[in-house]
């Protein structure tokens, strides 16, 4: 499969790799040096984007204008799902999204979910989420995180909304769930979910070793759509099954 490859950081080496290691072939590496434009788009069977939260809307449209199915691991732009999707269906387009495109990460967001509703009854336990990333990830929270706020939201009644704050804990509110975002050194990325009560605490945690995971479930998702048509997420590649 020709694939090319939108954001030529340290996540898009990532990808390369992978992508050449299982037989595919890079056909352009877009960058702030070299800009996307059509003729580039026109080369691939699929594009993997992992750009900034400020481009990923721009090179969303460049890539269904030319029909080439993409795949978007940028965060930080989902406001504008709704103007994406529309473009989608207009262009009979193919777009596949996802906060986070490690296989463990995805797995996590159903067990987060699953003990979200397990817990509900017992508002006895205070929840929150710690984030921890590298000082080059541009949005805070992380889409990762935003991504287990809402899983808790839409499955544990007790709380209404979430509030992050950025190298320490937010002051809440009632019905508030708190995210902490910290950004340091050589941090590929940590997500951790506790829920506090005063008798014990549960804890779920994903902490990844490498951009590796990432990069692989990319080029998974990339294998993937080819040859498909409409908007998907990871659980689609995955094949996991709603609570």
């Amino acid at each position: 499969m020709k694939i090319g490859l939108i954001g030529y950081g340290k996540m898009g080496k990532a990808i390369e790799e992978i992508a050449l290691d299982r037989g595919h072939e890079i056909v352009f590496r877009s960058n702030s040096s070299q800009p996307l434009d059509s003729d580039m788009l026109a080369m691939a069977d699929v594009a993997i984007e992992f750009s900034k939260p400020s481009l990923a809307v721009e090179h969303i449209e460049k890539a269904l204008n030319e029909n080439t199915p993409i795949v978007v691991g940028t965060t930080g732009w989902n406001s504008r799902l709704t103007e994406v999707t529309e473009l989608v269906n207009r262009n009979n387009g193919t777009l596949l999204h996802a906060s986070n495109f490690s296989i463990g990460v995805n797995i996590l967001f159903e067990i987060n979910a699953r003990l979200a509703n397990l817990i509900s009854d017992y508002p006895e336990y205070q929840a929150s989420i710690e984030e921890i990333h590298h000082l080059q990830k541009l949005d805070a929270p992380s889409g990762t995180a935003i991504s287990l706020a809402d899983g808790i939201l839409e499955n544990n009644t007790n709380y209404a909304s979430w509030i992050c704050g950025v190298g320490e804990e937010p002051n809440l509110s009632s019905n508030q769930l708190g995210v902490t975002a910290h950004r340091l050194p050589d941090v590929p990325g940590t997500h951790t979910i506790k829920y506090v009560s005063e008798i014990d605490t549960i804890t779920i945690s994903h902490e990844a070793h490498s951009r590796k995971g990432f990069a692989l479930g990319a080029v998974v998702a990339a294998e993937w759509i080819f040859n498909k048509q409409g908007i998907f997420t990871m659980k689609d590649v995955l094949k996991i099954k709603t609570l």
